[in-house]
This record gives structure tokens, sequence and C-alpha cells, in this order.
């Protein structure tokens, strides 16, 4: 009743402000910008000392004072620069048209004032930063890789291609992130779309939501979001490429789209991973039938191969009266994962593997003015497929690849066991334009999970088998003033709502309720400030209740963790001449998280389990500096400290304040930042061909594996701690005919360096990759 009383007090206070500025109506002087009688889509505006630009329309307004002059000047690439001085005798609603006229001179290089959409999310008064993911798509990262250069994101893999990630953002990792497609939670996508398998030739850009999440993402985040944007251009297009490289690792993707002129569209993305994953590593190993043992014995991993095949299928309409976009789609994928270790590398399998498919229809709806300023969209998609885990061998092996017989109980539980999570998801994300400064937005996520299994080895144990559903819907309310290239701010509201059942006897239902406030402000165009706060709530999921059947062991009694998320950024860039250009970023950030949800290992450490801690709190900060000279060079780097402490004072079991209060939280890194390096090289070879020469380093600061204060004085204790890592990167892509052809070398770990993550998970050593691609766009 009081978490209602304060929704109806918060929706009062906002009708209250609606209503104020409905009262003081501000002058607006609204403009459109033309080409041949067709709208100019992100045309730069400069009026005075405001910048901001068109929209897909070619609309643009601002705030003007009546009696006064200004001075515009428009520009846009491929046409001539306008200028006009206009004295503002009144304003009503009808824009004023400005032609531009096409520019018929060859122009060898073209500087683009406007904003590209990286720039205006990075704007946002959120903790965001976006990654252009085109200009990476001559690579074979994939989303987790490119993740792992910014700011606050630390990606961590327990080996090779298709290994378990956890990312870390700002201190928060594992399930505290939640990941999207174009705004669609991927909770039920399935082992076969992960952001580690994931090419990025698959996004447009990458947004890293850090703390505070907007309402229009519909996300329980604790700690943070990411968002892949995929292209919802217009265009008819083939984008196909092809890498191989060490390891006997093969990728391949297709991206394709054909869009007619009365608005019929197919789309269709294609991709596969393959790779055997047998590098070497260092480990303890004892020959398994004469128990000889070999300290720091150099290894092929021999059971670790892993392929996964995905097709992305959409067809549907766009540009239409009743819907800018309407598809409905097909999502098939499959994986096969061979299972080297558990969760830490004294375990050995060589048998023991698990298959998954994806079988999802989807349906995808979006209208920008379903009626006069509001915007509307809506996805839906359900799950199909189904896991198998595979553990069917009854024997022990070691690292050499020997064996004996371990009885009839499999390598660790023997089972061929099959097990379908059907999970649904349905969205609805509406946004309502009140005024030119004003507008609400409301938000609906829905999930459902439903897990039903059957160990065909022993079908009678599986007649006693319980049911696992999990039911969760997440409603934001949110409202905007926005006052174009000044500031902006957006305060919000979210209730969680999620009801357990394992089986038809135990059930438990959680409800929780969350605010926030998000502001930024321009000091000047170049330089802004950033503010936002959040008390923010998370559900356990499914797989930390009910387990993952592999190596997350589940827990029933888990609950919602919450935090006070703080964030305050500032961001400035500038020029020096007419060729060098530089951007400085910062950001603090300060978390306190109750009921924090940690993985620690299980009792005989061969498992993960996911636990509560009483608290957690977090200070850190991150910083990159960018600098760029002409279209020749790019520099920069980003450095983040992050410091997490334990605030669980007592411990079960143990009599007076715990030995490891306000510890540092151990196996996750505090101090890490990376280095990058680019050359570009036009013309070389014939006109249009270019050749980009890239140099990438990672840095991490070696970190505790275990709590500091339990055994052992110092980091100095080296079976206590994950060591410093340093790794290199190096790339060069050729690109000829404009970009249509393009060659690409990609050498990763150049120095060989043992890397770690994952309570010290081995990950590939030196690795060398070569990518063809060839790209071809039909012109309008």
């Amino acid at each position: 009743m009081k978490q209602n009383n304060k929704i109806i007090l918060i929706i009062c206070m906002l009708l209250g402000v609606f209503h104020t500025d409905a009262q003081q109506t501000t002058p607006i002087f609204r403009g459109q910008v033309l080409s041949e009688g067709r709208p100019v889509t992100n045309a730069n505006i400069q009026i005075d000392k405001k910048v901001l630009h068109t929209d897909d329309q070619g609309l643009f307004s601002i705030p003007v004072i009546i009696g006064s002059t200004i001075n515009i000047q428009i520009t846009a690439v491929g046409l001539h620069t306008l200028k006009q001085r206009i004295l503002l005798e009144s304003t009503d609603s009808t824009p004023w048209i400005f032609t531009l006229e096409r520019a018929d001179q060859q122009i060898e290089e073209v500087e683009v004032i406007g904003l590209t959409k990286v720039k205006e999310i990075n704007r946002q008064a959120y903790n965001v930063t976006a990654i252009d993911a085109t200009k990476l798509h001559n690579t074979t990262l994939n989303i987790s890789s490119a993740l792992d250069r910014v700011a606050g994101v630390r990606v961590r893999e327990s080996g090779g291609v298709g290994s378990n990630f956890n990312l870390s953002l700002n201190g928060f990792s594992g399930n505290h992130i939640r990941y999207f497609i174009d705004g669609i939670p991927m909770d039920n996508f399935g082992s076969s779309f992960q952001i580690n398998n994931i090419p990025i030739n698959m996004a447009e850009r990458v947004e890293v939501y850090k703390g505070v999440v907007p309402i229009w993402l519909g996300s329980d985040a604790l700690g943070g979001a990411i968002n892949i944007v995929t292209s919802t251009k217009d265009r008819s297009y083939l984008d196909v490429s092809y890498g191989y490289g060490s390891f006997n690792t093969h990728r391949t993707v297709i991206n394709s789209g054909w869009t007619t002129d009365k608005g019929f569209t197919v789309q269709l993305s294609a991709y596969q991973n393959y790779s055997d994953n047998n590098y070497k590593v260092t480990v303890n190993a004892a020959d398994i039938n004469t128990g000889a043992y070999t300290q720091n014995a150099t290894v092929r991993r021999f059971h670790d191969q892993y392929h996964n095949e995905a097709v992305v299928a959409q067809v549907g309409v766009v540009n239409k009266p009743y819907a800018d976009r309407l598809l409905v789609g097909m999502t098939v994928g499959q994986n096969y994962k061979e299972i080297q270790t558990g969760a830490r590398m004294v375990t050995v399998f060589g048998g023991w593997h698990r298959r998954g498919t994806t079988l999802m229809p989807t349906l995808k709806y979006q209208k920008r003015d379903l009626i006069k300023g509001l915007d509307v969209t809506l996805n839906a998609n359900f799950n199909l497929g189904s896991e198998q885990n595979i553990d069917t061998l009854d024997r022990r092996y070691d690292w050499f690849g020997t064996f004996k017989s371990n009885g009839s109980n499999g390598e660790r539980s023997k089972q061929l066991y099959e097990y379908r999570n059907n999970e649904g998801i349905a969205t609805l994300a509406a946004n309502y334009r009140l005024s030119e400064r004003q507008s609400v937005a409301l938000s609906n996520v829905a999930t459902t999970f439903d897990r039903k299994g059957e160990n065909k080895l022993d079908p009678q144990s599986s007649s006693y088998e319980v049911g696992k559903q999990t039911f969760k819907n997440i409603m934001g309310i949110g409202y905007s003033y926005d006052v174009e290239g000044v500031w902006s701010s957006t305060v919000f509201v979210k209730y969680i709502h999620q009801n357990n059942e394992n089986g038809d006897v135990i059930s438990n239902t959680m409800d929780r309720f969350g605010y926030g406030i998000a502001s930024t402000y321009f000091i000047d165009p170049n330089l802004q400030l950033k503010a936002s706060y959040e008390l923010t709530n998370r559900m356990p999921t499914a797989y930390e209740i009910f387990g993952d059947v592999e190596n997350q062991q589940g827990n029933f009694s888990l609950k919602p963790e919450r935090s006070h998320n703080v964030n305050l950024g500032a961001n400035y860039g500038w020029k020096s001449g007419d060729d060098h250009r530089f951007n400085l970023g910062g950001n603090l950030i300060y978390r306190h998280a109750f009921d924090f949800i940690f993985n620690r290992l299980n009792n005989n450490q061969s498992q993960l389990v996911a636990d509560n801690r009483e608290g957690v709190s977090t200070r850190g900060a991150d910083a990159d500096l960018h600098y760029s000279y002409k279209n020749f060079l790019t520099f920069g780097g980003s450095l983040t400290y992050q410091l997490l402490r334990n605030k669980q004072k007592y411990e079960p079991d143990y009599t007076g304040i715990s030995p490891v209060y306000n510890d540092q939280m151990p196996n996750i890194p505090y101090l890490f930042g990376n280095t990058d390096l680019g050359l570009t090289f036009r013309n070389l070879g014939g006109k249009g061909n270019v050749l980009n020469v890239n140099y990438n380093l990672l840095y991490v600061h070696r970190f505790w594996l275990y709590w500091p204060s339990l055994g052992g004085t110092s980091l100095s204790d080296e079976k206590r701690e994950i060591p410093e890592q340093l790794s290199h990167d190096v790339s060069l892509v050729y690109s000829l005919h404009n970009g249509r052809y393009n060659i690409g070398l990609e050498m990763r770990n150049l120095a060989d360096t043992q890397l770690f993550d994952n309570f010290s998970l081995q990950k590939p050593g030196r690795s060398f990759t070569v990518n063809l691609r060839y790209y071809i766009q039909k012109a309008k």
C-alpha cells in the first residue's frame, strides 16, 4: 500500500509540472531543410553559438526571443552551405523552409560538423559510452572483444572461442549487467547468441550504460546494460566475411538486406564460429595411472572444440502510414561445446559436452507519431529451443589425455539430460512529446521461464523431476525536460514483480520499487557535465535460482539485490588549429549494494553457486583521452580504478566480527586500462584504397583470487593472486575499391603472455587470423 501511495504521489507531482509548463509557452523557431524537394537528414544547423541537427524529416526547432535577430548557417555533406540572417517578428507552427543546392564539384575530403548517432548517444545525461561498430567490421572481433576496450569495462573469459564469459562494468559483473539487441532483452536468446560469439559485423553500434539504465530498456540491471544496435537503414546490400586463424578457428558472417521502393523488405543475417581451442596451457599435472607429478607442465587442451551456427531472418514492410517498421521473423541457432575443465583447472574432462538449439519466432513493430507526438515500439519473441547436457563416459581424465575407468559414475554426474528453457519476452515502449521540451515515457517488459527436462539414461528418476518456472514484469514511467544543447533531465520510477516456482509446492514472490534521475548540462557546446542517481533492484535470474546444468549450482533461497548508484562525469572536446582534435572524459562512481549476489565456489570447489552478501560498497573512477591528427592518426587510452569492499559484518556460523569484513572483494580486477594507436594511409596503391594499421595494449593489474585476510599476508603470495597481465594486439586492414574488397591480418597476444581470468582459467596464447570481407550496396 505504501508503495502504491508513493507512485500516486509521484504521478501527481509530474502532472503538476506538466500543467505549469503548459502555462509558460516559450516561442519556438521551426525550420525544415530540403534539397531537390526532399528532406535533408542530419544537416548541421548552427544558430549563433548553438549547434543542432535535423531529424529524419529534415526538421529542427529552437527556443527564441521575439524581436531578436538570429544568424543561421546550414551545412550538409554534398550540398552547398547556406547562411541567412533572420529577424524574428513572430513564430507559428509552420516551419521556415531552407533549400540547399547540390554541390557538383568533386571533393577529396569532407568534414562533418553535425553529430553522428554515436556522438548523440554519448551526449545523453546517462553515464554511457557508444562504440561505432562499423569501424571494426573488417576485423574478426566479437561484441565482447570490442567492449573490452571501453573505460570501466573488463571482459573475462574462461578460455577460447565459445567459452563462458563474465563482463565487469564499474565493479558489477555477471548477471548484474543486462544485455539487449535493439532494446530487446537477450535473456531468452539461448546459448547460440551470447555477446562473446556474436560477430561485430552484426552491429552498427554498441551502447554501454554504466550504472543508471534508461527505462526504455526495461531492465532490472543492478550495475548497467549493454545494447547492441543493428542497422535499420532501408537499403539493399550484401556484406560477407570469412576469417581463419590459429587453433583451427573459422568465422563466417553474412549480412544482407533488400528493400523495394514500395517498402517491402527482407533481411537476413547468418554467422558461424568454429574452433578446436587446442591451445597450450601451463598446469600442475599428474598421470592418472602412475601418479607421476609434473609441475608447470605445458600441455594442449584436447577436449575444447566449439562451434555454433545462427540465422536471423526477417520480412515485412517499412515506411508505411501504419508502421515505420513491421517485421516478422525467425531466429534459428545451434551450438556444440566440449567441456575441458570445471570451475578450476585442477578438474579435467575428456568426454563431457553440451548441445543447444534456438528456435525463436519474432515480431517487431515501430511507429513514430502513431498519434501526433506519440512514438510506440513493440517487440515479442518466444524461444522454443532445447539444451542437452551429455556426460555418458565412465572415465576420469588427466591433462595428458589419458584416462581410467570411473565405474558407472560418468565424469561428473552421469546423465544424458535434455531440457527446454522455454522463455518468452514481450516489450512495450511508448514516448509522448507533451511540448518541444517535455516528454513522458512508459515501458513494460514481461518475461517467462519454464524449464522441463528428462535424463534419458534414467527415465524413472525423471518422472519425479519438478518443473521450474519464473515470471517477471518490469514497468517504468519517466518524465524528461530538455533544452537542446543546454541541459536535459529525466526522472523515472520502476516497479518489478517476480514469481518463482520450484514445483507445485515451493514458490516465492518478490516485489521491488525503484527510482532515479539523470541530468546533464553543457557549459558550452564542447564541455558537458553529467550526474545521475538510481535506487535500483535486480531479481535473481532463473539460472541463479535453478542452476545452468553445467558449472552453476542453483540456489532457490536467493533474495533480490538493490543498490544506490551515483555517477558524476564530465567530457571536454577541443581543437588545436584545424588538424588536431582532443577529447577528454572522466567519471566518478559510487555504489552501495545490499543483498549483493556473488558467485563463489561450492563446497567441493567443482561448481559456482550464487549467494547473497549483506552489502558491498564500490568507489571508483575511470578516464579516457583521445587524440586525432587529420584523418591520418588516432591515439588514445582509458584507465579504470574500482575498489569493492565487503560490508557483511557477521558471517553464519562465525562468532564475532567477520575476518573478511571490509576486505576487498576477491577475484575482481580493480585496476586496468588500455591504449590504442591507429594510422590510416589513404589512396595507397590506387584511388579509394585505404590501409589501416592499429595497435592495442590491454593492462590488468594483479588482484586477489581469494579473501585477502584469509591466509597469506600480501600479494607476494603467488598462489593467492591472479598475476599482472599485459596483452598486445596488432591488426592491418587493406581496403580496395572504396571498401568493397577488404583484407585483414590480426595478431593477438603478440608477446604470447600467459593470460588468466575467472579463477585462474588460462586463456589462449599468441594467435594469428586472416579475414576477407566483401561489401556492396545498391545506390538508391
